[in-house]
């Protein structure tokens, strides 16, 4: 007989590793590629020394004059604080006593949660490796109706998600908590569940709860001002290398990108990334040439087209207007733990929903993106 202890005793045991290397595998080829460490994870911190320049002193000098002075290594700290990152799944009590003759039905009916919980976990992760932080979305730029709306970006996979409009407007029309019902790609619109009755437009769009608790994504290291409270201006070592391509892109571009940041920077870029429609042009040029590759790369288990044998990925949620130029060596997943269950203090993973019918189970992990060498990496953007 199904019961809740051993329906959650079924969580914690059987689901939880199946779970856990679902949301490890298959992400993107850049988290792929990236290291996970709790090494540097002091509390609820990040902690890192990264050295600025040169790591030593060696110097050619006569047989019997003096030994080189040790060079003085200039040491920067990278702290930053572990984001919170959740994910829940809820059963109904009647769905649960529905089942409980039936293992086999329990099975389906916890089987359909977990694959909800991990297409949207793997989704919201994704898109977290590419943004700066804040979690912001889009922009509202005008009003349709007093459910649709005009937006600066607009993609497939905000339908059905729960966000949030800030800053936060009053009277009837509350913007928190509203459903993104469809999308609008040719009109660049968005429509809500609920109709808005105050005006919104410049307003920002964040999914539920999320604004500033997101990863320190890409998208900080490339396009933010600052980076691990560095000033990227007044410490270069956190500034990417970035070239405006001013609207025209040509191999020479591509391959100019790699020797650059190889010759100038100390570092080899093992990934480039960009938009599916950006790779097609990619391709376009190198077939040019025929110097065209698809393969898949062994270590991602991404298929991939080459520039001077450096995988070029495409990522639904890399903007069009840039490519990302990437040594996935310099790149840190710091977590606290690995994906767990949350559990009360008798250790139940299974919670009743106070004032319903139902109980909910939550999954966490404390983690934090960290690039190692800021310096190392590059952009071509305006593509």
């Amino acid at each position: 007989m199904i019961t809740i202890e051993n329906a959650d005793k079924a969580l914690k045991d059987y689901y939880l590793d199946a779970v856990s290397a679902q949301l490890n595998d298959g992400i993107s080829p850049f988290f792929s590629a990236i290291e996970k460490s709790a090494v540097n994870v002091y509390g609820k911190d990040v902690k890192m020394a990264v050295i600025r320049g040169t790591s030593g002193n060696i110097l050619a000098g006569a047989e019997d004059g003096n030994l080189p002075d040790p060079y003085k290594n200039r040491y920067l700290s990278i702290v930053t604080p572990l984001k919170n990152l959740y994910g829940t799944i809820e059963i109904s009590d009647k769905a649960l006593r529905a089942s409980r003759e039936s293992s086999g039905a329990f099975v389906n009916l916890v089987n359909a949660e977990m694959e909800g919980l991990i297409a949207s976990a793997k989704q919201n992760f994704q898109r977290m490796l590419f943004g700066d932080g804040s979690g912001k979305m889009c922009k509202i730029l005008d009003s349709v109706s007093n459910t649709e709306y005009e937006v600066d970006t607009v993609k497939d996979y905000f339908a059905g998600m729960q966000v949030d409009v800030v800053p936060k407007v009053t009277g009837t029309g509350d913007s928190y908590g509203v459903y993104i019902t469809s999308v609008n790609k040719e009109k660049s619109t968005i429509t809500f569940a609920t109709p808005i009755s105050d005006t919104i437009t410049n307003g920002e769009v964040y999914p539920r709860g999320s604004k500033d608790n997101e990863l320190c994504g890409l998208g900080a290291i490339f396009d933010a001002a600052t980076l691990y409270g560095y000033q990227k201006t007044a410490e270069p070592y956190f500034a990417p290398y970035v070239v405006d391509a001013k609207g025209a892109l040509t191999e020479d571009m591509l391959t100019d990108m790699l020797d650059y940041v190889e010759e100038n920077c100390n570092s080899k870029i093992n990934m480039i990334i960009c938009s599916y429609k950006t790779r097609k042009r990619i391709a376009a040029l190198i077939a040019d040439n025929r110097r065209v590759v698809n393969t898949t790369d062994a270590r991602t288990g991404f298929g991939v087209v080459a520039v001077n044998d450096v995988p070029v990925y495409a990522d639904k949620y890399c903007p069009d207007d840039r490519i990302l130029f990437l040594n996935t060596d310099d790149f840190l997943l710091s977590q606290l733990c690995d994906w767990e269950w949350l559990e009360d203090e008798s250790g139940k993973i299974l919670k009743q929903v106070p004032g319903k019918a139902a109980y909910t189970a939550t999954l966490v992990k404390y983690a934090e993106l960290i690039c190692k060498k800021p310096c190392g990496q590059a952009m071509l953007k305006n593509i």
